[in-house]
């Protein structure tokens, strides 16, 4: 199927687009304000792109320069189509605390280096070089296709997609309509106790920003009063902080915990085969679980999570306010209602805090049950034999939010491979310091989802 490719050439390709896209800084902060974001000129860079191999791309916009480009390689119309996404903004980064310039799109010990490497331009890369390979096999009459294969790299995600995939799904809905979206965090190589996993998304977790308010009587500065807004506030966030809400394991993550489990030597095969117990998985984290990263991964996955993000109190140094305020950001489990989570959360708090929703955003959840999947799996076995493709759930949320609502089932699939032997560590690096991405294991990846989306759609 893929004889006649040039893989190093098409690798090349790939790697100095991703290094274009992070040269430019598509910063959002989400204010909205004009120039905030400015996804524009990254927007131009893959439809410039996407024109060179004989498409015709669309630029739409909500609001000036937060642009989203979408484009799509015709099949027979036999079947619905397919449809690839990613965004194009990324979050701010502190170039102090970098190794490299975080904009600079720099090779170093082989990988790409750069805000936007993993989180998600090199998807945006990928993404563009697939479309117009597809576009020139089909020219050529090399593949004929069953499905439209759709791309769109879309603006805001990291603010919430109002002005991105939302925007697409409920004003050009057609453009972007789609069976099945292949999207950001899965197919990545995760390496545990000697094995390779490739974890696949099926679900993410749904959002609940919430501001909590404490009240107390205003005074002087100088007679400390124990009961005082500011010091309820505080020892609010100290128990949410130490604690843990109560566990809720999943079907996918018990399946994803139990995969695992199966293919590692024990006892950490028994270590994760009980964190699915809810009565025991939180002293299975804190006394079992070492590494701290894995300790808030799992526990990410299996409970409602709420993270003191703002807090807002007085505007004297002499005067103790009445008022004191933490905004949380909350995320939810599928199956979980918002009105049991704030109930989880004002006991987590203490104190009898006022609660106000600032933002709800449901939790998004597909069957691994289907020929996609399974075909995604055999891709990813194909290409490293030791690996073990699973269904997986995220903590965060994508543009999946946006385009589930159109009934497409959406996975996460962004293949990339990274070296055992180098301490990098993928889900450390989304919205860290020195975000970087192999070189050799992006093409990879490029290979892996070009023969995903062709052979899937032909």
């Amino acid at each position: 199927m893929t004889t006649t490719i040039d893989w190093s050439r098409e690798g090349d390709t790939c790697i100095a687009l991703l290094r274009d896209l992070i040269r430019v800084p598509s910063v959002n902060r989400g204010t909205r304000d004009e120039g905030d974001g400015n996804e524009r000129p990254a927007a131009e860079r893959v439809a410039q792109h996407l024109r060179d191999a004989g498409l015709e791309p669309k630029l739409l916009e909500k609001q000036k320069g937060r642009t989203n480009v979408v484009t799509r390689v015709k099949g027979d119309g036999s079947k619905p189509p397919l449809l690839l996404n990613a965004h194009l903004d990324v979050v701010e980064a502190d170039a102090k605390s970098w190794k490299h310039d975080p904009f600079g799109g720099e090779i170093h010990d082989g990988y790409v280096w750069g805000r936007g490497a993993i989180d998600m331009k090199h998807m945006a890369a990928m993404s563009a070089c697939v479309m117009a390979m597809l576009a020139n096999d089909v020219k050529q009459g090399k593949k004929k296709l069953s499905r439209d294969v759709v791309f769109a790299a879309v603006a805001d995600e990291e603010a919430g997609c109002e002005l991105g995939s939302s925007f697409l799904c409920d004003e050009h809905a057609d453009e972007v309509r789609a069976e099945y979206m292949l999207g950001e965090i899965g197919a990545f190589s995760l390496h545990l106790f000697g094995r390779t996993f490739y974890p696949i998304q099926v679900a993410e977790k749904g959002v609940c920003w919430v501001r909590a308010t404490y009240e107390g009587t205003p005074g002087h500065g100088s007679m400390p009063d124990p009961e005082s807004a500011v010091v309820r506030l505080a020892t609010a966030i100290k128990r949410l902080g130490r604690g843990r809400l109560p566990m809720h394991p999943t079907e996918v993550v018990t399946g994803f915990l139990h995969g695992l489990a199966q293919e590692l030597p024990s006892p950490q095969r028994h270590v994760l085969r009980r964190l699915t117990t809810p009565q025991i998985a939180s002293l299975i984290l804190d006394h079992l679980v070492r590494d701290p990263i894995q300790r808030r991964s799992f526990g990410a996955m299996l409970s409602n999570t709420a993270s003191p993000t703002v807090v807002r109190a007085g505007s004297k140094v002499n005067v103790i306010p009445g008022r004191a305020t933490v905004d949380l950001d909350g995320r939810t489990l599928p199956g979980q209602s918002e009105s049991a989570f704030l109930e989880e959360l004002r006991e987590a708090l203490g104190g009898d805090p006022q609660l106000e929703v600032l933002r709800s955003l449901p939790a998004v959840e597909a069957t691994s049950k289907t020929p996609l999947f399974d075909h995604l799996a055999a891709t990813v076995r194909r290409h490293d034999p030791t690996g073990h493709p699973l269904p997986y759930l995220i903590p965060g949320f994508t543009d999946a939010k946006a385009y589930a609502r159109l009934g497409t089932t959406c996975y996460g699939f962004a293949p990339v491979k990274f070296d055992p032997t180098h301490d990098v560590n993928f889900t450390k690096m989304y919205h860290g310091h020195d975000e970087r991405v192999p070189v050799d294991g992006l093409k990879w990846g490029l290979r892996v989802l070009y023969e995903a989306v062709s052979g899937f759609c032909a």
